[in-house]
């Protein structure tokens, strides 16, 4: 994942995301990191339209969840705070018998 990041930082700085840029942001964070999965993920995302991916995967939950509108509030009942402390501290009780 701290790969991934790495990319969406350099991309947002405006900054080609290649092996060198990604391992400096890694090696700054003080992160370990495999060369080999660097330089995996920098050559599978080189053709890959970073904006747009971003716009798809931000319009994905909304249409996977079929919310088109905020619900309404629901109401939602008071609850006896004092009785609920007295059940809590007698089943406590039951523990140190």
């Amino acid at each position: 994942m701290e790969y991934v990041y790495a990319a969406m930082l350099l991309h947002k700085a405006g900054k080609s995301i290649d092996e060198a840029g990604v391992e400096g942001i890694l090696k700054s964070a003080g992160v370990s990191f495999d060369a080999m999965k660097v330089k995996a993920m920098v050559a599978s995302i080189k053709n890959i339209n970073i904006d747009d991916a971003i716009a798809k995967a931000a319009v994905a939950p909304v249409a996977a969840s079929g919310a088109s509108a905020p619900a309404a509030k629901e109401e939602v009942p008071e609850v006896d705070t004092k009785k609920s402390e007295e059940e809590a501290a007698a089943g406590l009780g039951a523990l140190f018998g």
